[in-house]
């Protein structure tokens, strides 16, 4: 696993550019006779590996690409180097998901070393656009084409990175909704020394920013986190320091439970402007309803498999960020998402516990066992 882990760090593929990753991916699955084909669109690219031709389908779901190294001086070895330090595997997209794709394969390659007769079928989905912007493509197309042709998937394993302290601590059966806004505040430009003849969009702003921040979405359940608000970007001025700027841009995001919606949600930040009485313009953007996975079956077989090889079952929750398990959550399917150490990802010097990937391996072949004991 740790050779072929290097050769997929070593290929810097960052959203949305796969750059080969792919062809390494597609040489080992075509010597089990998947059928592997590429659909590509826009600006990314797709990898859809089939296996077998009766019973319900079970797909592992995943992607390639990478967010970016942010500076290189600062990482302690190359982002793309997979050095090997002890346990540990430096590199970018090392928990973030190459290495669970590596030990998906390897599992794969131990689970037909069984000589099971299968009685389901199994696709690999990946994808080279998870990481990435909206506008270069995700895969809501493919999904889209499945349920035009009635070959929807079943059972979805999501190869994120959901583990906190201890391999397979923490496994995901649901996520929030994402609906992003991008807000222009308006002002009215002038000299700074004649506040009479101004209105500072930066003063109407702080107001608003105080109220979204101390404002209590809804409480969440069971299952989901409350809703949150985040801001992500602000800009203003006009680059002169005399001069009060004409407006103000802030970009931000809600990470909302089932316990609101985005209608709920635009409705109650536009009754925030209209009583600060802020002139504004806005653009919502919606990425993903929440969705939660209320099914036993897989997820049963994923909590067994991993108390099985790590003595702790597992807790089931739809915490953190949103995942690619939004677009087949539309199938109505039972996804459950598992992988490694969620610390690094994103980060300066992002690793992974070779040691773990190899328990992970392990789970993922067990449930591909379990699977067929009881579909």
């Amino acid at each position: 696993m740790n050779k072929f882990l290097q050769e997929l760090i070593k290929i810097p593929s960052i959203s949305p550019k796969d750059l080969g990753c792919f062809d390494l991916i597609e040489d080992r699955l075509q010597k089990h006779n998947f059928d592997c084909k590429r659909i590509n669109y826009l600006n990314v690219e797709n990898l859809y590996a089939t296996y077998g031709d009766k019973g319900k389908l079970f797909c592992f779901l995943g992607h390639t690409d990478v967010v970016p190294t942010g500076p290189e001086e600062q990482w302690t070895h190359p982002p793309f180097s997979a050095h090997i330090e002890g346990n540990m595997m430096y590199g970018r997209g090392t928990a973030d998901m190459k290495g669970s794709i590596a030990a998906f394969l390897d599992s794969i390659d131990e689970f037909f070393k069984e000589k099971i007769e299968l009685n389901y079928r199994i696709a690999i989905l990946l994808t080279s656009n998870e990481e990435g912007k909206k506008s270069d493509g995700f895969i809501d197309k493919i999904v889209e084409d499945m349920i035009a042709n009635n070959d929807e998937i079943d059972f979805c394993l999501v190869g994120e990175p959901t583990s906190y302290k201890t391999l397979g601590d923490s496994i995901r059966i649901g996520r929030r909704g994402s609906l992003s806004g991008d807000l222009v505040v308006h002002g009215k430009q002038g000299h700074i020394a004649y506040p009479e003849n101004v209105d500072n969009p930066i003063f109407s702003s702080s107001n608003l920013i105080v109220e979204l921040k101390n404002k209590t979405w809804d409480n969440g359940n069971a299952i989901f986190q409350p809703t949150s608000f985040q801001i992500s970007n602000i800009q203003s001025g006009t680059g002169a320091k005399n001069v009060v700027p004409g407006h103000l841009d802030m970009s931000f995001n809600f990470r909302y439970s089932p316990e609101s919606s985005a209608e709920s949600l635009i409705s109650e930040f536009e009754e925030i402007m209209s009583k600060l009485n802020i002139k504004h313009e806005i653009v919502w953007t919606k990425s993903g309803d929440p969705y939660h996975t209320k099914r036993n079956l897989l997820k049963d077989v994923v909590s067994s498999s991993v108390k099985k090889f790590t003595g702790t079952a597992p807790d089931m929750n739809a915490k953190g960020g949103t995942s690619d398990g939004r677009f087949i959550a539309k199938m109505d399917t039972e996804i459950v998402e598992l992988g490694p150490s969620n610390e690094t990802i994103h980060q300066i010097d992002e690793c992974v516990n070779l040691d773990e990937l190899v328990v992970l391996k392990n789970i993922y072949k067990d449930i591909l066992i379990e699977l067929n004991q009881k579909i």
